[in-house]
């Protein structure tokens, strides 16, 4: 199994299909809240040395995560700043108008990345031509996707300019979706998780303790690790600092081919969060 890049520090990459620097692990966002929380959050992380910071309109935080960007005194040039349009504001012009809303309350005058955050029926590729626009019109490093299995891509794909640069998709030992992941990599698209651990679930196994003793290391440790030998961007969302410490504490460990095979073993295709084929917002 080929790393896909080499795993050095907090702030190496990978790098995306157009050249773009993507660090391969950053600081989620999701049910951060809007106030003090998500602003400590994201200047900790920025503190730590973390320079990717995912959010979306959908979680309601952007001005807190442009607050945190902004007083943590780190130059926007070094921080990997993502966000994704909802499914509501899907549409050609309507992704426009978020994008610039998405933009004005972040407080910055360009995106790192932009994704799709579910792909909605009949309205995805009307989406998709607004980011093609937006990245041509170079307000965003990178465009992708967020949620798309592999039929998803595929019928994007026949009709697109620009094939998309990342996908980010629920990850973790219990769904693993080798195929799609394998696609993505034959294709040039960045394979993403969120919800590494099954929002916490994967903690109430048994699964993973021999690794965690074996190494060393903390249960959360060995995931985020599996996640980058396998050549997966991993955003562990966590508002309490000692969290957001001990993610980043992954550098001086390599899990063995056998150990990686082994996680691999633990599909179940089991989601913690809802079916791109079926969901309802």
């Amino acid at each position: 199994m080929k790393n896909k890049a080499i795993i050095t520090d907090i702030q190496g990459c990978f790098t995306l299909r157009n050249g773009v620097q993507m660090p391969y692990l950053g600081l989620g966002t999701y049910k951060a809240d809007n106030e003090q929380e998500v602003v400590d959050a994201v200047k900790g992380a920025l503190k730590l040395g973390y320079r990717h910071i995912d959010t979306a309109s959908a979680y309601k935080n952007e001005e807190g995560v442009g607050k945190g960007i902004k007083e943590s005194g780190v130059n926007r040039e070094e921080i990997f700043v993502v966000t994704k349009v909802w499914n509501a504001d899907q549409g050609y012009e309507t992704t426009l108008k978020a994008f610039d809303e998405s933009l004005n309350r972040l407080g910055l005058e360009y995106l790192d990345l932009y994704l799709i955050h579910w792909p909605v029926k009949g309205k995805y590729k009307e989406t998709w031509k607004a980011l093609e626009y937006l990245y041509e019109q170079k307000k965003i490093r990178a465009i992708g996707v967020s949620n798309f299995l592999k039929h998803h891509l595929e019928d994007l794909m026949k009709d697109c300019k620009i094939v998309p640069m990342v996908n980010q998709m629920e990850f973790h030992p219990l769904l693993v979706q080798q195929n799609l992941i394998d696609f993505c990599n034959k294709n040039s698209i960045q394979y993403e998780s969120w919800s590494p651990f099954m929002q916490g679930k994967i903690f109430e196994q048994d699964i993973c303790n021999d690794l965690a003793k074996k190494y060393g290391k903390s249960v959360a440790q060995i995931i985020l690790r599996w996640n980058l030998q396998k050549g997966v961007v991993a955003i562990p969302k966590s508002v309490h600092i000692n969290r957001i410490t001990s993610n980043v504490d992954i550098f001086d460990f390599e899990l063995s081919e056998e150990d990686i095979n082994f996680l691999d073993s633990l599909e179940t295709g089991q989601r913690s969060g809802p079916d791109p084929d079926n969901f309802n917002f």
